[in-house]
């Protein structure tokens, strides 16, 4: 089969494979080849078991794979192919050097730009689909012309993901918006419109955004500071409603039915992670700092401060309530996930939690209906009393309390009589995410403690 056009993305991870594959279900006529030098990552994106989890996403790539959407790891053969790249690999917070704790590693979107000027054979229209630091794709577009013997023209746009994990197709099928930033030249403008006429096979024009290059960088980081302000903004106030007795869901409620504010981001937890919050605002702290404006920094800093203050308290709490110890009691901590709806567990609030329990001589055992492999894996070099379960009935047994961090559906679900009378007494149930009846559980027996709201302690 012939196709019109040849999309490549490189980066086979949360983004690019999710982004890639409903770009086949909706673009038919346009090939969408996803590379990765990871070859067991590609091998799973091949297989019966996909590499993440992700719902509605078995079906779109069932739907697609081996028909428009494929996956390998011949980057240079998919570059020489392409007519456009999406470039979608990792950017962590640098670990070393200048910038070490805030500025964004940017060696692996380097390594691609080398690449592609290295195999590329003819004009190319390179994208920037991982999330960047302002100013990025001048770094880009000086290593793709740095020695262009070839007199190859490369023009580069950054398309930034608004994706949430646990919702990523949905929000691709449906997005609020999507934004394209391009050099405002006759160039720049005419491959703002190729990526344009990729999402209009699907997305309304009013839908789609574009700005210059430098408005769309900022913007993603922005976006994504916005939502974890708002998270850590209730997440303050959760530690008030606890000392003043008022109930933080129903502030969050009241407040929410403001137009002005609305209800979304408003649910108080034991904090925010995932691969973006943290990493986008320490990012944004550093542009700031660097561009001397220290005040900026130091308010957008804060609100790390504060998702990290939400995690000490959670367990702080805790302790305080279980008689001011937890040494040589079993834990079960409910949900590992950062977030529901995914197996992610990159910055999540239980790694932190755990590692305090365990620092606390607790007995520790995780259970979480996706994340099990990954918090294996997080705390992997843990030292103390860990254990894992995929049964929640299993984990709560014998347990002195049930921590849960991720508000699963699944646990909605469970007969907590029957938890009850399997624990150790008396029994605690510390629900770090609101999302169980307090009152109901209370009158089974337990003693609860819940994020934003008063506890109720058996006499």
């Amino acid at each position: 089969m012939s196709f019109d056009k040849h999309i490549v993305c490189i980066g086979a991870g949360y983004v690019g494979g999710p982004s890639m594959a409903v770009f086949a279900l909706k673009c038919p006529t346009y090939k969408i080849t996803v590379v990765d030098i990871n070859q067991d990552r590609i091998n799973a994106w091949n297989s019966n078991q996909l590499p993440i989890f992700e719902p509605g996403l078995d079906d779109v790539v069932l739907q697609t794979r081996g028909k428009n959407l494929f996956f390998d790891t011949d980057i240079p053969l998919a570059i020489k192919e392409a007519d456009i790249i999406f470039v979608s690999v990792n950017t962590p917070t640098k670990t070393f050097g200048k910038g070490k704790g805030k500025a964004a590693d940017l060696q692996y979107v380097e390594k691609v730009a080398r690449s592609i000027l290295e195999n590329a054979d003819r004009d190319k229209i390179v994208v920037e689909k991982s999330t960047l630091p302002v100013r990025t794709a001048e770094a880009i577009k000086g290593i793709l012309y740095s020695n262009n013997e070839k007199n190859i023209r490369f023009q580069v746009v950054s398309n930034p993901e608004f994706l949430a994990e646990g919702t990523a197709v949905d929000d691709m099928l449906d997005p609020d918006r999507v934004l394209i930033g391009s050099e405002q030249t006759e160039e720049g403008l005419k491959a703002c419109q190729e990526i344009i006429s990729i999402y209009e096979h699907w997305v309304p024009r009013d839908k789609i955004i574009t700005t210059n290059l430098w408005s769309s960088e900022l913007t993603k980081l922005v976006a994504n500071a916005f939502l974890a302000q708002r998270v850590s903004s209730i997440n303050s106030i959760s530690a008030l409603c606890e000392k003043t007795g008022a109930n933080v869901s129903e502030v969050a409620y009241a407040i929410g039915r403001d137009r002005r504010i609305g209800p979304k981001f408003l649910r108080a937890s034991v904090g925010f992670g995932g691969s973006c919050f943290k990493k986008d605002i320490l990012n944004l702290v550093y542009i700031a700092e660097s561009y001397g404006l220290p005040e900026v920094a130091q308010y957008w800093e804060s609100v790390v401060a504060m998702n990290a203050y939400q995690e000490e308290r959670f367990v702080d709490r805790m302790v305080s309530f279980m008689f001011n110890t937890v040494a040589g009691k079993r834990i079960a901590v409910f949900g590992f996930a950062f977030k529901v709806n995914t197996g992610d567990t990159r910055e999540a609030p239980a790694i932190h939690v755990c590692k305090r329990l365990l620092s606390e001589h607790a007995q520790v055992v995780v259970t979480d209906p996706k994340a099990l492999d990954n918090a294996r894996l997080d705390l992997k070099d843990c030292e103390g009393d860990l254990t894992f379960a995929e049964d929640p009935y299993e984990a709560a047994r014998d347990a002195h309390a049930i921590a849960i961090i991720t508000g699963w559906d699944e646990y909605k679900k469970l007969d907590y009589q029957k938890i009850f009378d399997s624990m150790a007494k008396p029994a605690f149930l510390v629900d770090g995410c609101q999302l169980l009846d307090a009152d109901q559980l209370y009158d089974l027996g337990f003693n609860i403690i819940s994020t934003g709201r008063d506890h109720k302690m058996h006499a």
